[in-house]
C-alpha cells in the first residue's frame, strides 16, 4: 500500500490516519501547478517527479499540471494546509500570502545582472536566501528553490519605445498587480489590468497599444500579428518558485528529503540552459512574424531607476518586505562584485641591459 504523505480535498478527511500509519513503503507527495504543457513551469516540475522516480528510494511526486486542481491562489491556499505537498507558479501570485516575495516586483532589479550572479543570491547561501526562506516558513511553507536564467517579461507595442519618453501615454495591459501598475505609471505608461482571454482582440482593435508578458507566452498567444515592436525591457525577472507544505517537508525521513532536495537542485541547474533556449526561440519566432526586436543598453535602465515614483516604489516595497528589497538590492550587488575578474598586471618590461664600453686601449710605450 502507498503512504500519502498529502491528499486531495476530497480525501482529506483520510489524512490524519495516512499520515500516522507507518507500515506502508510508499511517500507520495501531490504536486500541482496551473502552467501549460511545454511551458517552463511545467517543465520544471516533470523534471524533478522524474528524478525523485529515478531515486527509486520509496518517494512519489503525483503531479497535476494545467491547473487541474485549481488556480494560483487555490493551490496555494492547498499547499499551506497540507491538502497538496507542492506548488509551482510564478512569483506574482506568492505575494498575497507572502508579502516579502514581493521583491520581486522590484522594477529591473535584476536586469543589469547574469543568471549566475542571480542563481547565487536566489538559491546560494546568501543573506536574501536565508531571509526569504524564513519569511516561507511563517506561511507554513518551505522554499525548494527560484527557477531563472537572467530572462524576463518583456513589452509588445505598436508603436517604437527605445527611449524613456516613448513610454508616455502608452496604454499597457498588466497584470492585476498595484506594484506593476505603479512601475508603468511611474515612466508615463497608461497600465491597465485585462482578462487574459480579451487580451488578443483588445490588441488588434486598439483598446489597448501594448501589453508585456514573458518571450514563450507573446508567442503562443501570437501576438507577432497584432503587434510590431518587442521591448526587452526586462522589468520583471521570468521567474518560478517551487515550495512545500512545511509540515510535511519536516516530517519526510532523512533519506527522502536528500532525494527532494537533490531532485530540485539538479532540475534547477538543467533547466537554466533550457530557459535561456526558450527565450531565444520565441524571440526569434517573434521576428520572423515581423516584429521588430529593442534592445536597452545599461543606460536605459539607470535612467529608469532614477525616475522618482520608481525610487518611490522601490521604497515602498522596502517597507513592506520589512527590509528585504535593500537585502536583496545589496546581495545582487555583492556577488556581482565579487565575480569580477581579478585585472592581471601587465608584466614589466626589464629595461634592456647597456652595454658596457669597450676599455680603452692601453698606449704602447
Amino acid at each position: 500500500m502507498k503512504k500519502f504523505i498529502a491528499l486531495l480535498i476530497f480525501v482529506l478527511a483520510l489524512s490524519s490516519c495516512a499520515f500516522a500509519a507507518s507500515e506502508f513503503d510508499e511517500t507520495w507527495l501531490v504536486t500541482s501547478d496551473t502552467t501549460a504543457k511545454g511551458a517552463a513551469g511545467n517543465v520544471f516540475a516533470e523534471l524533478v517527479r522524474d528524478k525523485v522516480k529515478a531515486a527509486n528510494a520509496g518517494l512519489v511526486i503525483d503531479y497535476f499540471p494545467n491547473g487541474e486542481l485549481g488556480g494560483d491562489a487555490d493551490l496555494l491556499r492547498q499547499a499551506q494546509k497540507g491538502y497538496i505537498a507542492i506548488m509551482v507558479c510564478q512569483t506574482a501570485p506568492v505575494v498575497s500570502f507572502i508579502p516579502e516575495v514581493a521583491v520581486f516586483d522590484l522594477p529591473m532589479v535584476f536586469a543589469r545582472y547574469d543568471g549566475d550572479t542571480i542563481d547565487e543570491v536566489l538559491n546560494g547561501d546568501s543573506e536574501f536566501h536565508r531571509k526569504m526562506s524564513e519569511a516561507y516558513e511563517k506561511a507554513g511553507l518551505h522554499l525548494l528553490g527560484f527557477m531563472q536564467n537572467a530572462t524576463y517579461r518583456l513589452a509588445t507595442a505598436n508603436k517604437e519605445i527605445r527611449t524613456l519618453t516613448d513610454f508616455k501615454g502608452l496604454q499597457i495591459r498588466t497584470m492585476e498587480n498595484k506594484n506593476h501598475m505603479d512601475f508603468w505609471t511611474a515612466i508615463g505608461a497608461e497600465p491597465t489590468p485585462l482578462a487574459w482571454a480579451e487580451l488578443y482582440i483588445s490588441l488588434q482593435n486598439g483598446t489597448v497599444n501594448a501589453q508585456e508578458n514573458a518571450a514563450d507566452t507573446c508567442a503562443s498567444a501570437h501576438f507577432d500579428e497584432v503587434q510590431k515592436y518587442l521591448a526587452c525591457t526586462n522589468h520583471i525577472l521570468y521567474c518560478n518558485q517551487m515550495c512545500i507544505n512545511d509540515k510535511i517537508y519536516k516530517a519526510l525521513s532523512p533519506e527522502h528529503k536528500a532525494v527532494l532536495d537533490k531532485a530540485v537542485a539538479e532540475a534547477l541547474q538543467e533547466m537554466r540552459p533550457k530557459l535561456e533556449d526558450i527565450d531565444k526561440t520565441n524571440k526569434d519566432k517573434l521576428k520572423a512574424g515581423g516584429m521588430t526586436i529593442i534592445e536597452y543598453d545599461n543606460s536605459f535602465f539607470g535612467d529608469v531607476l532614477d525616475v522618482q515614483g520608481v525610487k518611490d516604489l522601490y521604497k515602498k516595497i522596502d517597507v513592506a518586505t520589512n527590509g528585504l528589497a535593500s537585502t536583496l538590492e545589496k546581495s545582487l550587488a555583492d556577488v556581482a562584485e565579487a565575480h569580477k575578474p581579478v585585472p592581471v598586471p601587465a608584466p614589466v618590461e626589464e629595461p634592456a641591459p647597456t652595454p658596457a664600453e669597450p676599455e680603452a686601449a692601453t698606449p704602447e710605450a
